[in-house]
């Protein structure tokens, strides 16, 4: 049950109302934006929440249990503010959304409405959609470890242990020619053998995509230089010349555990796990039956 400041409450209970809803949002590196529904700037928890994005919101969805509650804000994409580029690169990735409703005659008297993060997040040229997922929508997630086969750590974690920052795990190279959206020729590689970065994380230190981040699909040695093929195009268009970091890629299996980083005695999967044809097999006489390690 909400409790409503008594101007907020008195101005409901008078049928004459001036409501209006605020978003504010705070990325993850800290930056909070807010936005508006009214047809002027409001200032809210110290945020002005900006009526230039014409944001507008969906009906909220609420109910009783453990169900998630949900909205949808669109809006329009502004250069100043919230640009197509930063949604692209995932800068609102995760973001906390607090949605207020507000009495734009006086900002003071306010509710919070919902405190949740944001979800999936469509764009087009000049405007976008943000879906908000209620705080109770985190005990959807799995949470602890996973009884799996293949290592559920991240290489060069606390529980994994490989020094990923080493010169053997970590390259550095510059855009020589542009295949694609994403693939690239690249320089600065030649070290390293054919599938080292596949399924590594490549970082860009240069160029219109500088800072943002993505997964290596191929990796292929062409004498000096090295071929990449991206899992996805980048927000900005990649040109000769950008720079970029790139991690070795881990498959998660037990062997490249062993032949590719000799860190078996780290691995975090368990590989003896039976199949499903194994759980559902019958005991025959003369075969290994004493429940020990399988072949």
């Amino acid at each position: 049950m909400k409790t409503l400041p008594p101007g907020l409450a008195a101005s409901l209970a008078s049928g004459v109302t001036t409501l209006c809803q605020c978003w504010i949002v705070t990325r993850t590196d800290g930056l909070r934006l807010g936005f508006t529904d009214h047809d002027e700037d409001l200032t809210v928890d110290g945020v002005t929440c900006s009526a230039e994005s014409g944001a507008t919101g969906t009906a909220l969805e609420q109910g009783t249990g453990l169900s998630a509650d949900s909205l949808e804000i669109v809006g329009a994409l502004t250069s100043g503010r919230l640009a197509e580029a930063e949604l692209a690169r995932g800068l609102f990735d995760g973001a906390a959304v607090a949605v207020w409703r507000v009495d734009w005659a006086s900002p003071a008297d306010r509710v919070l409405v919902l405190s949740g993060t944001i979800g999936e997040v469509a764009r087009g040229p000049t405007a976008f959609t943000a879906e908000v997922r209620g705080l109770a929508d985190r005990l959807n997630q799995p949470r602890g470890r996973v009884y799996q086969r293949s290592c559920d750590a991240l290489l060069g974690d606390a529980r994994c242990r490989v020094d990923a920052t080493a010169p053997a795990m970590r390259g550095s190279g510059t855009v020589a020619t542009v295949r694609s959206a994403r693939s690239l020729i690249a320089s600065g590689l030649a070290a390293y053998a054919s599938r080292w970065f596949e399924a590594g994380r490549l970082v860009w230190t240069s160029g219109a995509n500088a800072g943002a981040a993505c997964e290596v699909q191929a990796h292929v040695r062409l004498g000096p230089l090295a071929i990449l093929d991206l899992w996805e195009p980048m927000p900005a268009p990649i040109v000769a010349g950008d720079a970029f970091q790139v991690v070795a890629g881990c498959d998660k299996s037990l062997a490249s555990c062993r032949d590719k980083f000799a860190n078996v005695l780290n691995f975090r999967g368990f590989p003896d796990l039976p199949g499903n044809d194994y759980a559902v097999a019958y005991a025959v006489q003369g075969a290994d039956n004493d429940g020990g390690r399988l072949g």
